[in-house]
């Protein structure tokens, strides 16, 4: 229980901090560009239009509305950090919970240690994917929160009020929006992240080098971050969905056209050269081929 606590506190300190990251790049993969290009140079020196990183658009947001304006759809969010912690200890503690009652649990032979990975893989997976369907709700909540900075609304202006709303002008389902896309993206990211990490282990790094448990500790962190850059496609349709045709600006035409679905979303994106728009806040180029629209604050 101490442990649940001060995983859900530490949870939440750690969205607190991170709320105006998030809400930048929750504009951006939407499309909306408040700021034109502006001459800048890249990492490499060169001269080239760049769009502004994620500190002007952030004093951009305290430009129109203050500092507490960087925390837009803050409380949804803790809540659904808090509540998805709860959950994913919960799932995991019953799979220990059973194992430990089993006949002969202290007498079991050891297993390989791919049997392990696979093993603890698979119950993340279902501690993670309980998480995130409990708490989706919360997480479309905080989306349209932020969302409406663009069209300046204020439909989603409270937790409680925003749950009628949804269900009001979508029902049940409209609670779940995008959760197909997040789902699948969340099980990819971790299967690979833990296979890899697996792989380099097992057969790249050699044992009894005094290094190399140090630089294992590493590889799974190196291979979640590039299990995350291949599955960011993922996090940018599901955040997408959540948003499309709900009324407000950020979700409609022109940022957006009515999806029939997230596959159709993530075709459109495709076509459009999309795929990976939010994924950087900082170097960020001018779009190949598309101009920026001053009236209506996008690209086209």
């Amino acid at each position: 229980m101490a442990d649940t606590v001060s995983q859900v506190l530490l949870g939440s300190g750690l969205t607190v901090l991170s709320q105006p990251l998030m809400y930048v790049k929750v504009l951006v993969q939407v499309g909306y560009e408040p700021l034109p290009p502006t001459l800048g140079r890249n990492i490499f020196g060169r001269q080239v239009y760049q769009l502004p990183g994620l500190f002007a658009y952030a004093k951009h947001i305290v430009k129109v509305d203050g500092r507490a304006g960087l925390f837009k759809g803050l409380t949804p969010r803790l809540c659904s950090s808090a509540i998805g912690t709860v959950v994913h200890s919960r799932v995991l503690q019953r799979y220990q919970e059973a194992e430990q009652a089993e006949p002969g649990a202290s007498k079991k032979e050891p297993v390989s240690s791919l049997e392990q990975v696979l093993k603890e893989t698979s119950r993340e997976m279902v501690a993670r994917s309980a998480a995130t369907l409990i708490t989706h709700p919360f997480h479309v909540i905080t989306l349209r929160c932020m969302v409406q900075f663009i069209g300046r609304e204020t439909k989603y202006s409270g937790t409680l009020s925003a749950f009628a709303t949804i269900y009001r002008e979508e029902g049940i389902l409209g609670f779940f929006a995008g959760l197909i896309p997040r789902l699948l993206g969340d099980i990819l990211s971790l299967w690979l992240c833990n296979m890899l990490a697996y792989l380099i282990n097992t057969y790249a790094l050699e044992n009894g080098v005094s290094t190399m448990t140090e630089m294992k500790s590493y590889s799974q962190a190196v291979t979640g971050f590039f299990a995350s850059m291949l599955t960011y496609p993922f996090v940018l349709v599901s955040n997408l969905m959540a948003v499309n045709n709900c009324g407000l600006a950020g979700g409609l035409l022109p940022y957006a056209p009515s999806y029939s679905s997230w596959l159709d979303c993530w075709s459109q994106l495709h076509r459009e050269g999309n795929m990976s728009r939010g994924n950087s806040l900082f170097f960020r180029k001018v779009p190949a081929g598309k101009r920026y629209v001053w009236e209506e604050r996008r690209f086209r």
